[in-house]
């Protein structure tokens, strides 16, 4: 296994991509903490739990951890009951993010400050809680997930956009900072993926989409999880500061 007995932190994990990753990496030998966030329905509690019962059914040692990732308190207390958990953390997948979708015109200072403190601000929060542990540990690997429209921006996406490309300046200077530590920092940018925010797109749209996708269909998370756990193990170890594009070719 590629990642035999290695501690993973996937934030947004507990559905979509950021679940179809801790999956992944626990496919690999990896024992995954879920990440998820408290809403008012307790959806995503219930959603996390069922990640975990999953896991634990197939013998993966595992837990879960509520935090706002933009909040540096829920950070610290998720990061030290990681440890107290695992007892290290050897990977850290930043996946997640949120979208409030409108054109600038009709967004309001709220719709931007929420998508970039869950999708840009909460990147450095989780960082750089781990990052001493990482430091003091010689080695460590760091992933963010970014997005195709970091490169090509979208009509009603500003913010969005804006988040995600300022996780690649910052994918970049990280790893030149902790590269000398043993640290890999990377980043994953997905093309359109079927995930729930895919499917709140309007048929014809997505028809157009496919169009022009050369390989001719939408991803899948598993695309997205494959592309992670290469960068978590060795086989990328000579890698950092990097930005893996994962879209079928929409963007080259």
């Amino acid at each position: 296994m590629l990642l035999q007995g290695k501690t993973a932190l996937i934030t947004g994990s507990s559905r979509g991509i950021g679940q179809t990753i801790a999956l992944a990496l626990a496919a690999e030998g990896a024992f995954p903490g879920i990440n998820y966030l408290d809403d008012p329905e307790g959806k995503n509690r219930a959603q996390a739990e069922e990640t975990v019962r999953k896991l634990a059914a197939d013998g993966v040692k595992t837990a879960m951890f509520q935090a706002d990732v933009s909040n540096d308190r829920d950070v610290d207390a998720m990061v030290s009951a990681f440890l107290e958990t695992f007892g290290t953390i050897d990977i850290l997948v930043n996946n997640a993010g949120i979208v409030q979708d409108t054109t600038l015109k009709k967004m309001s200072r709220q719709n931007w400050d929420d998508v970039l403190a869950t999708n840009l601000t909460g990147v450095f929060v989780c960082t750089k809680a781990v990052i001493n542990h990482m430091r003091e540990a010689g080695s460590g690997r760091i992933i963010n997930i970014s997005s195709i429209i970091a490169q090509t921006g979208n009509i009603g996406q500003s913010n969005y956009a804006a988040a995600k490309a300022g996780i690649l300046g910052f994918t970049k200077s990280v790893a030149r900072e902790v590269a000398r530590r043993g640290i890999t920092v990377n980043a994953i940018a997905p093309g359109f993926i079927r995930t729930d925010m895919l499917n709140t797109i309007p048929d014809a749209i997505k028809t157009r989409l496919t169009e022009e996708i050369p390989l001719g269909r939408f991803g899948l998370p598993e695309d997205i999880a494959c592309a992670a756990v290469f960068l978590a193990s060795d086989m990328a170890s000579y890698i950092t500061g990097q930005v893996l594009h994962v879209n079928g070719g929409l963007y080259m």
